[in-house]
């Protein structure tokens, strides 16, 4: 579009360029002068309506040099912007759906507003597949800079959902910015596969959590009640806040620690061992900070005498390098 609106601005310098000789050399009017000037440059050849003297003729061949090929030049970057843009377009979404009915145990993320590029990113980070439907058209353009998989569509449309690959999907996230539009999507979501983790946006107004925990929502979120929670604990605990940031937040490595959750697969040597004989500490130096049973139980600062059994998340702190030496064996 930068070289096109260019492009326009010397067509008027020439034509205005063209006008002023017409006008300066053969006597023209401001209209003749435009006339002679566009049937010139566009080789259109039509009768000329101011008789040529010596000086307008050269003035003329001058003008066809400098003119015409430009001209050419215009409408070969118009029609490529128009038709070569608008194939990449198609070929692109073609292209796009393939990939996205390739996904598996991807999360669909619905609505790409400021939580969404948030949900995004830290996704993108963690290695974690997603696709973004979205309905703007603008956001979309943004989607596709940033390499994400897209959706163009409406969330709440079933044929969206199964466009997603929902039924193969690990989990949905709906952040678009009312409350309503996320009980339907829940809705769908719920009504497509029965099984899904649904996490929701709520605006927290009164009874919006209520309603999408009927919709089917297996989690709801108020970006706003965690933001002011988040800023009150940071008043109150300033030092546990810090801390957690650090160990949570991918983008710093100031400890040098992380926080991560790890699942025991049933092929892994630890399953059905007592914490104490996995050697998770005496190995990777690792602090195994919780225990998650596969029912839902949590178990804080497990005890060494705590079974560590297939099918439970270990919540563990350490060093990035050792978490991923344990996730290499779970």
């Amino acid at each position: 579009m930068k070289k096109i609106l260019v492009s326009l601005i010397l067509l008027c310098a020439i034509l205005s360029f063209g006008t002023a000789g017409y006008m300066a050399f053969e006597g023209a009017s401001v209209l003749d002068g435009l006339y002679m000037t566009v049937i010139t440059i566009t080789t259109v050849g039509y009768s000329e309506i101011v008789p040529l003297h010596t000086a307008g003729k050269i003035f003329t061949m001058m003008l066809i040099l400098l003119g015409a090929g430009f001209v050419l030049y215009l409408f070969s970057e118009i029609t490529e912007a128009m038709v070569e843009g608008g194939l990449k377009r198609i070929f692109g979404r073609g292209s796009m759906e393939k990939k996205v009915a390739g996904l598996k145990d991807h999360f669909i993320i619905c609505g790409f507003g400021r939580i969404g590029r948030v949900i995004c990113k830290i996704l993108q980070e963690n290695n974690r597949p997603f696709v973004v439907i979205e309905k703007d058209p603008v956001e979309i353009l943004k989607i596709d800079e940033l390499g994400y998989l897209s959706l163009d569509g409406e969330a709440s449309a079933d044929e969206v959902l199964l466009k997603a690959g929902i039924k193969q999907a690990k989990g949905l996230i709906a952040v678009v910015t009312s409350d309503a539009d996320n009980v339907y999507i829940t809705l769908t979501a719920r009504g497509l596969k029965p099984d899904l983790f649904i996490m929701a946006r709520s605006s927290g107004d009164e009874g919006a959590e209520t309603k999408l925990l009927r919709a089917g929502a297996s989690k709801v979120l108020s970006p706003y009640y965690i933001g002011a929670c988040r800023m009150a604990q940071q008043v109150v605990r300033p030092t546990v806040i810090d801390f957690i940031d650090l160990a949570v937040n991918t983008s710093t490595h100031e400890l040098g620690l992380r926080l991560e959750e790890l699942a025991v697969s049933g092929r892994a040597k630890i399953g059905n061992m007592p914490l104490q004989n996995t050697g998770i500490r005496q190995r990777y130096d690792l602090i195994v900070v919780a225990i998650k049973r596969e029912s839902g139980e949590m178990m804080f600062n497990p005890n060494p005498q705590s079974m560590v059994l297939p099918g439970d998340t270990l919540v563990v702190l350490g060093e990035q390098k050792q978490i991923k030496g344990l996730e290499q064996e779970l």
